[in-house]
């Protein structure tokens, strides 16, 4: 980068500073160094699993897995996931999958014009971990599952973080959503069966999750992936990582994933707002962002002790949810009979769970 200064042109900046895919949105993947965790540390085994914000495991195969948030991480970073084999499916069946999935919302992909004739390339990097060497494989699809593109990429050296990118040209045909549906779904396949496998390099007319031949690494039992420094990003060139600030990536999160916390028990104080209704108590929980949707609220089994009071008389209910739109969400607690609450009070609403626990989870996830 040169930066030129005049007296009557001003300031000119010249080279990879002042190209699209150095300023602003860089990095169309949300959470790539795997920080934020807002469903908790625990390691998911199910298909549909979270092992950190926004990165989503799809499984349908017969082997069975863990995966988790880690700290085995390469240099400049402090988090990956990992991905364990505990149970290995040898010989997937053709439509049996084994996928690690973020979907990109169309509005942060909208700029890259694919599905025209100025659709522009786009450059996937990351870095990966396995005990297992050779020709991994990924894809990039749309909403419709009718455009992919699988790719492959080499570790070559067993339990050694390897850096690998690859640079896809746009796609000049197929429907690419530019609103809040998936614009752009990104897939590491860790062991993909031949329906979802294809060709390596090249557009297709098919829903293709993985390259065809890529290592399995559900095949093997006790197998390892670790995986993060996922960026997306315009352009035909793998640059340097864009590091966001926590609190910023955490508000981007948010935006598909709302975890309420409890700090402890009686120390949980989220709320001073209440009103009668028959036959409960309403509390409205509003949002820190605008979600992508109306999510679909719950409250995890077992964390379900809150309480309305002003300091001196508890009211306790197992609560119910209501109402949820982009904003907010109404948290219900039945009611027997009329509470008092003395007069002199600012009232408080209240959660009775351990510290770290998700009292409430509201996901508007693609």
């Amino acid at each position: 980068m040169t930066i030129a200064i005049s007296g009557t042109t001003g300031i000119t900046l010249d080279g990879q500073f002042n190209s699209a895919s150095s300023m602003g949105f860089k990095n169309r993947i949300i959470n790539g160094a795997m920080v934020i965790a807002q469903r908790g540390t625990s390691a998911v085994t199910t298909d549909g699993g979270f092992p950190v914000d926004r990165f989503r495991f799809f499984y349908g195969n017969d082997g069975a897995y863990s995966a988790q948030q880690s700290t085995t991480a390469p240099a400049g970073f402090v988090n990956s996931i990992q991905f364990t084999t505990t149970t290995a499916d040898a010989s997937l069946g053709s439509t049996q999958q084994m996928v690690l999935n973020q979907q990109i919302e169309g509005f942060n992909c909208a700029d890259l014009g694919w599905g025209t004739a100025n659709a522009q390339p786009v450059t996937l990097s990351f870095w990966v971990r396995s005990s297992l060497t050779g020709t991994f494989g990924g894809s990039l699809r749309n909403n419709a599952q009718d455009r992919s593109y699988p790719f492959t990429y080499t570790i070559a050296s067993a339990n050694t973080w390897t850096q690998a990118s690859v640079t896809i040209a746009g796609d000049t045909t197929g429907t690419w959503l530019t609103n809040n549906s998936t614009g752009i779904s990104v897939c590491f396949g860790l062991g993909v069966g031949s329906t979802y496998s294809g060709t390596a390099g090249a557009w297709a007319g098919s829903d293709y999750r993985s390259a065809t031949g890529a290592v399995s690494v559900i095949g093997t039992l006790n197998a390892t992936f670790y995986i993060t420094g996922v960026q997306l990003e315009k352009g035909s060139t793998a640059t340097s990582f864009d590091y966001r600030p926590y609190g910023a990536e955490l508000v981007l999160c948010q935006r598909y994933c709302f975890a309420l916390v409890s700090n402890g028990e009686n120390n949980s104080t989220f709320g001073g707002f209440w009103r009668f209704a028959t036959g409960k108590l309403v509390i409205p929980i509003s949002f820190p962002v605008t979600m992508r949707t109306s999510p679909t609220t719950t409250i995890p089994s077992g964390n379900n002790s809150w309480s309305v009071e002003d300091g001196d008389n508890p009211y306790t209910g197992t609560p119910t949810l209501e109402r949820a739109t982009p904003y907010n969400v109404m948290v219900n607690i039945p009611k027997t009979s009329n509470p008092s609450f003395a007069s002199g009070y600012a009232l408080a609403a209240h959660m009775f769970s351990a510290s770290g626990t998700v009292c409430l989870l509201a996901s508007a996830e693609l």
